[in-house]
């Protein structure tokens, strides 16, 4: 059917008006939604009051986070025939996000993304990943963590407003075992233990060198942070000394803690992280998701002086803040961190590739599609499967902007590439943790990147992950 000349333009005319405004409009609905809002409130509350107010609160965050990951996830516990590399815990398989009704993941990934927005066909895992607490935040950490602390230190990590929401078997081994670049020689130094302020002496000593030891103490060392502090305004029932670098880094690697980015501003905006390894941290030069910071002395010190407060250095100051100095403690913190090395990848050759001599043809396979049609390697090259810089994914082209648990749900812009090497030892992945295992992260790519790879190539990849 054909329109009167004049029917089309003004047709035409309406459809341009209609995309100018549209994100506009969306704009303008976030900002009347929220408050603007630069710093965190200084409060001194009534404790008790807050105490019990959360308490009361506590079941109904817990039951609406639970509710949301049985939506998106599979949690079934489902073992694959490979262990992590303390062999404390066997890594996860299968694809665990869950697509909508009568959908497969092949059809999804033949549809366009203006379609995929257009339905709602985006899978719900894929779609950032809230805090159990968001209008809170903070760092949230697991059971074996608060145990392990609570038994060595008397120090409790347990909030009382809010729990973790992973099961066990989707988070790292625990404790996770220790390879340090200076002594490769010796293995896991960490005896199956959990390093504490405490222990580290007895376990470290003829190990480490004294600049390192004492970068060591410091990182075991509890410090005054946001939730966990000596005011009334915290969120654990006893005055804290707060917690340490290695509470959410245990062992040097990472036991699944998350918190929100401290980056962005109004709270609802703010995005879960989940805490990165830091094995390996020698050879990047590029740290925290979205601030590009260069060096791990700055990451170190930005850390302790204002991430540990959501990013506000003004609540910092009435809170406790510890300042290290620059010229020796965070310099000997970062020594200590420089150390921390990969896990022992025994199919890699010196150039970060498979020794055909010893891995699997699938392996082999998936090596060749990872540096080729899936394009991995434009972002995680060898050897040490990184590329130092901040990529956007532009997801968002596959939603629209939403309000889950808290939450706005849009663009999150450029976030930094993470090594790839022991990735079997670190899930969740990606930064806030929507991608419970390998598999999942496969299929988030090859939708988000349109790579159109099978079942079979999908599988030969994640065959390959496993060994770097």
């Amino acid at each position: 059917m054909r329109f009167p000349r004049g029917t089309r333009l003004a047709a035409l005319l309406a459809a341009l008006v209609f995309l100018s405004i549209a994100p506009a409009a969306v704009a303008q609905e976030f900002e009347q939604k929220f408050e603007k809002e630069t710093y965190m409130p200084v409060m001194s509350p009534d404790f008790k009051e807050t105490r019990a107010k959360d308490v009361q609160d506590k079941p109904k965050f817990m039951e609406r986070q639970k509710q949301l990951f049985q939506q998106r996830y599979d949690l079934s516990d489902r073992p694959a025939n490979m262990m992590m590399s303390g062999g404390r815990k066997a890594v996860q398989q299968g694809v665990r996000v869950k697509l909508s009704d009568g959908l497969n993941w092949d059809r999804l990934a033949q549809m366009r993304p203006e379609e995929i927005k257009a339905k709602g066909l985006f899978p719900a895992g894929f779609l950032p990943l809230p805090h159990a607490k968001h209008p809170t935040g903070g760092q949230v950490f697991p059971k074996e963590q608060i145990d392990g602390i609570q038994k060595a230190e008397q120090r409790s990590l347990q909030r009382f407003d809010v729990d973790f929401d992973l099961p066990a078997h989707l988070t790292p081994e625990f404790p996770p075992p220790i390879f340090l670049t200076t002594r490769p020689d010796l293995g896991d130094v960490s005896k199956g233990q959990l390093l504490t302020i405490k222990n580290y002496f007895e376990l470290m000593e003829g190990i480490l060198t004294p600049v390192q030891m004492e970068g060591l103490r410091l990182l075991l060392t509890p410090f005054p942070q946001q939730q966990f502090n000596q005011t009334s305004d915290r969120k654990v029932d006893e005055p804290s000394l707060g917690v340490s670098c290695l509470d959410c880094h245990t062992n040097g690697h990472t036991n699944a803690t998350f918190h929100l980015n401290p980056d962005t501003r109004p709270q609802a905006v703010r995005f879960r992280i989940d805490t990165v390894s830091l094995r390996g941290l020698f050879n990047q030069q590029i740290h925290g998701s979205k601030r590009s910071l260069r060096s791990v002395e700055d990451f170190t010190e930005f850390e302790q002086r204002t991430a540990y407060f959501d990013g506000d250095h003004v609540t910092a100051a009435k809170k406790g803040v510890n300042l290290p100095n620059r010229s020796d403690q965070v310099s000997m913190m970062a020594q200590m961190q420089n150390i921390f090395d990969f896990p022992p990848a025994p199919k890699l050759d010196g150039f970060g590739r498979l020794d055909p001599a010893k891995a699997t043809q699938e392996e082999l396979e998936g090596e060749k599609l990872f540096f080729d049609k899936a394009k991995c390697a434009t972002c995680h090259p060898a050897p040490f499967y990184l590329d130092d810089k901040m990529h956007d994914l532009k997801v968002e082209r596959f939603y629209k902007p939403q309000m889950i648990s808290d939450q706005w749900i849009t663009a999150e812009g450029p976030i930094k590439t993470f090594t790839l090497r022991g990735i079997k030892d670190s899930p969740p992945y990606m930064h806030d943790g929507r991608c419970l295992t390998l598999e999942d992260t496969v299929e988030f790519f090859n939708l988000v990147q349109g790579l159109k790879l099978n079942a079979q190539e999908k599988k030969a990849l994640v065959a390959f992950m496993r060994q770097l």
